[in-house]
């Protein structure tokens, strides 16, 4: 049995194929199917879904009963370790970002302007909200948004939906401080920096692309409008006063605000993190450590660091600056945790899951057949990557399991040739989303769509986001 502390040897991916490689690899085939099954068929909560399939796994690659549980919480703790503080700070962050109004502003001045650039707009504005929040909380806020845009417009739904939702997707698979990235960057030893420098550069064509230019093909596929496939307006909550909804409406007893903030001091806030990240990641490459300055910068680019300072900056621009009360921006910041709570431990059993799959063997036996294949560390990943996100549907988990397998591959790799290998994994993770991704549900509900209309739209666009997000990889590793 493999240490639990370590990655597996890479010289034993070079050992001759046993029958225990067969049986890891059945195995975990296995106990990716039962998740599936717990969680589709079953209804249950993905976190025990993957606790169980981890021990199925874990005893049935020949893990001692001894030894399978500290297995699962070694990998639970490592990465709750390493993720779950950003995972705090960028829900706290996302609240005071909703409601303060922060996102309103930037709705009310990026769509200015007629209706012909309005797809640009609207990826745009996914773009820029992304950044700090997960895929969900930034859905939930632009579907209000989405929906009045379309109503006043007369445009397809596809047509303008689209271009949002890859930007929130190619924001939550390839940028830190989304988890999935975070996670990659920890299990590859990866620069938090140059990730998030060479992500933007991917991510920028690769919205244009699956947003966008392809929300004109959607439209035509799916061709509905502001009342959706069932004739209802789409979108549940796109009411005045629901929530998210730009058009008024107060929930009793909620404290209020008195004034928006800034479109300056909103952009600012929300780029302080990412901003912080670059620079620490621009000493790395230009400075000398020897340089006076040179801790400092490291220390502010910490992710833990970085996000702490914005969620401060927040609680002024968003908070007290807008006109809440310290005890009303005490409340807001509590209440931004509970909807992660669930979020965050299906994270940490992704994370126990992938260290009783390394564990076991079967990151070995992929191993053995990547050298067989002559596969590279980027492309292992990807495939890797897309197997568990068909597999299980969570993007998350696809990312944690595919960087713990890949990891011994990618030892002494240079600093971006490792980004770019986190990159590929984050793209691979985003592979075809079907029935078993909470994704594909929230599009299709909110969109009023059939189940063959999200596959067309939704499904289509996550594939092209994967595959071009892949060959945008793949270019920038032969000059990187």
């Amino acid at each position: 049995m493999l240490s639990s502390n370590t990655p597996f040897p890479a010289d034993t991916i070079h050992e001759p194929w046993t029958g225990h490689d067969t049986q890891t690899l059945v195995v975990a085939a296995i106990g990716i199917a039962i998740v599936v099954l717990l969680i589709v068929v079953a209804k249950m909560h993905g976190f025990l879904a993957l606790t169980i399939g981890s021990f199925f796994v874990g005893i049935g690659s020949g893990i001692g009963l001894d030894e399978v549980a500290g297995s699962f919480e070694k990998g639970v703790g490592d990465v709750l370790g390493s993720v779950g503080v950003l995972i705090v700070l960028g829900a706290m962050l996302g609240k005071l970002l909703a409601d303060s109004g922060g996102a309103d502003e930037i709705v009310d001045k990026i769509m200015t302007g007629g209706r012909r650039g309005l797809p640009w707009r609207m990826a745009l504005i996914a773009f820029i909200i992304g950044i700090p929040m997960f895929f969900e909380i930034g859905l939930v806020l632009l579907i209000p948004v989405i929906m009045l845009t379309i109503r006043r417009s007369r445009l397809p739904a596809m047509y303008l939906a689209i271009p949002a939702l890859a930007g929130l997707s190619v924001l939550h698979g390839f940028i830190p401080p989304h988890p999935g990235p975070l996670v990659a960057i920890a299990n590859l030893r990866a620069n938090v920096g140059i990730t998030l420098a060479i992500g933007l550069i991917i991510a920028v064509p690769t919205v244009i692309i699956a947003g966008p230019l392809f929300g004109v093909v959607a439209a035509r596929l799916v061709p509905i409008g502001a009342l959706g496939a069932g004739g209802n307006l789409i979108g549940p909550g796109s009411g005045a006063g629901s929530p998210g909804s730009t058009e008024g409406g107060t929930v009793p007893g909620e404290p209020e605000r008195t004034r928006r903030p800034s479109f300056t001091w909103t952009l600012i806030t929300v780029l302080t993190p990412v901003v912080l990240m670059l620079v620490r990641a621009a000493a790395d490459v230009w400075m000398s450590e020897t340089a006076w300055i040179y801790p400092f910068l490291q220390f502010i680019g910490e992710p833990i660091v970085a996000l702490l300072i914005a969620v401060l900056l927040a609680m002024v621009t968003f908070g007290t600056g807008v006109g809440f009360t310290p005890l009303a921006l005490t409340t807001k910041l509590g209440e931004s945790l509970m909807p992660i709570v669930g979020a965050t431990m299906i994270v940490g059993a992704g994370g126990g899951f992938k260290q009783v799959l390394v564990d076991g063997g079967a990151g070995n036996a992929i191993g053995k057949l990547a050298v067989a294949a002559s596969l590279s560390a980027l492309l292992l990943g990807w495939m890797v990557a897309v197997l568990v996100r068909l597999a299980t549907g969570s993007a998350t988990v696809a990312t944690v399991t595919a960087s713990g397998i890949v990891a011994p591959f990618a030892v002494g790799l240079p600093p971006t040739q490792l980004a770019l290998v986190v990159l590929a994994i984050g793209a691979g993770s985003l592979f075809f989303s079907h029935v078993n991704d909470a994704g594909f549900w929230l599009v299709k509900e909110y969109f009023g769509m059939t189940i063959g209309q999200t596959i067309k739209s939704w499904s289509v666009m996550e594939t092209i986001i994967s595959v071009v997000g892949l060959a945008l990889t793949l270019l920038l590793s032969t000059f990187l």
